[in-house]
């Protein structure tokens, strides 16, 4: 934590950081006082869903103007830069939105997109019902799941969304336990191929056996991860995989209302997930991401600064290693720590400021007031007369 910095941009780019006296402010150049505020590197979401899910009666343009209603209200809380985790129904429009921002021609965060992700079809596909081109892929062999993967990629896809674990329920005597969804080898080579490309796979998994398969098969992001235990959390570490718990989305009251009304009132998954993410948080190798998993509903976009403080409050991080969560970490496993992630000279000029300070109050990043992304302001609630 630095006081009486000063920051230089150029364009997009950061050219200079360091205390004032040593770093000449140039002639003519607009000055921005910050001196008030808290200065952080732009905020990072590892797992948004820009689209909402696609009900029965959307159409193709009500979900894009949606979607890009969601990535803005992202930007606008604080996040720069965000992992889109699958399209929810909505093909390959992720890779149109994450295109577009590029090139200027909307605001929103910089995108790394996993398009449709690929699901494991149980059964023979039947020639009268075809696979929805919209939704996520359906693989029935390892050479299917290989062919899926490129197909995504050959879309532009930057991740492969993969979902190795199903729904969780509780046996008779309140034991957590999860379906396994692709077999071991399908996972395998749906991970494999992903590599040999060059990109990264994120699983979706709650726990048990498919979880554990998503470990064993090197999935380089674990997502959710409810039912994480001991042996499974000391695996990461040794493979260095990251861990993205994405507390928010699943520890909101509908979840107890449907544990409720699915065991009677006897077994919750909140406090097993809690203990979970407190284990792995708590294991020297794990590196914890932030993630939230908006979606509209019931997790809205814009809102995101909710899942630092339940970082600190329920997984158990400081403050300071909840902010690395959302900057360093989350910009290391996206590949670009060299682009974004922190302010330092030859990056983005991506920057927020808060208030007050968030090592003493995290919840300070839930009211974001200055955003800049690319060395453009996108709001700035601290300046004089500002009516945010």
């Amino acid at each position: 934590m630095l006081t009486r910095q000063v920051v230089v941009l150029s364009g997009e780019r950061i050219t200079e950081v360091g205390p004032q006296g040593q770093v000449g402010i140039p002639a003519g150049a607009k000055v921005i006082d910050l001196s008030q505020a808290t200065v952080l590197p732009g905020l990072i979401d590892a797992h948004t869903h820009m689209f909402n899910t696609r009900g029965p009666d959307a159409t193709t343009e009500s979900s894009m103007l949606i979607a890009v209603q969601n990535a803005q209200a992202d930007l606008r809380a604080g996040f720069t830069a965000a992992r889109d985790m699958s399209s929810h129904g909505n093909g390959y429009g992720d890779v149109a939105i994450r295109n577009a921002i590029n090139e200027g021609r909307i605001d929103g965060p910089r995108y790394q997109v996993s398009t449709r992700g690929i699901v494991w079809g149980a059964g023979a596909a039947n020639p009268t019902v075809p696979d929805n081109p919209l939704a996520a892929a359906v693989v029935r062999s390892a050479d299917a799941a290989r062919a899926a993967v490129r197909e995504q990629i050959a879309h532009g896809a930057d991740w492969i969304k993969l979902y190795p674990a199903g729904g969780y329920s509780f046996s008779a005597t309140g034991d957590d336990q999860y379906q396994v969804t692709y077999p071991l080898a399908v996972l395998e080579a749906l991970i494999d191929e992903t590599h040999r490309l060059g990109r990264k796979a994120g699983c979706h998994v709650y726990g048990g056996e498919g979880q554990r398969n998503a470990i064993v098969a090197g999935c380089d992001t674990i997502e959710h991860g409810f039912g994480l235990n001991r042996e499974q959390i000391d695996m990461m570490a040794a493979k260095g995989l990251y861990y993205d718990p994405t507390l928010v989305r699943y520890m909101e009251p509908y979840m107890d209302d449907v544990d409720a009304k699915n065991t009677g009132g006897r077994f919750r998954i909140i406090p097993i997930f809690e203990k979970a993410a407190r284990m792995a948080a708590a294991t020297n190798g794990i590196q914890v991401m932030m993630g939230s998993g908006v979606d509209g509903s019931t997790f809205p976009h814009g809102t995101q600064g909710l899942e630092f403080e339940a970082l600190v409050k329920r997984a158990g991080l400081t403050p300071a290693r909840a902010i690395q969560s959302g900057t360093t970490i989350n910009a290391k496993v996206m590949g670009w720590q060299d682009q974004v992630g922190s302010i330092d000279k030859g990056k983005y000029a991506d920057l927020i400021a808060v208030s007050g300070d968030p090592l003493a109050d995290i919840t300070e990043l839930q009211r974001v007031k200055f955003v800049m992304k690319g060395g453009k302001i996108i709001r700035n609630g601290l300046a004089p007369g500002a009516s945010e």
